[in-house]
């Protein structure tokens, strides 16, 4: 059931969303329901293909599955790379 909904919003946002949604060929309405439904949305999975972007599903297209451990640190990880590409550098901070 469709039911009408006012929103004040910045003319200069709807302007880019009406041409975004053009681009997509898709009704500004549309846009706004599907964002709408993705923000809404906990731990319901995607189910159907009409709700992802063409550019998002092509990212999905053949990525093998990771495996991480359960105690892994993504934070921890990045430390380690950030570290090791600006070891160079320490040391340096009287020059």
């Amino acid at each position: 059931m469709s039911t009408k909904l006012t929103l004040t919003i910045d003319k200069t946002v709807i302007e880019r969303a009406k041409a975004y949604a053009e681009k997509q060929g898709r009704s500004l309405s549309a846009v706004v329901e599907n964002y709408l439904k993705a923000v809404t949305r906990k731990e319901e999975t995607i189910s159907t293909d009409d709700e992802l972007s063409p550019i998002v599903k092509s990212l999905m297209i053949n990525r093998p599955k990771i495996d991480l451990p359960q105690d892994y640190d993504y934070k921890e990880e990045l430390s380690k790379i950030r570290d090791e590409k600006y070891k160079k550098y320490w040391g340096n901070e009287d020059k």
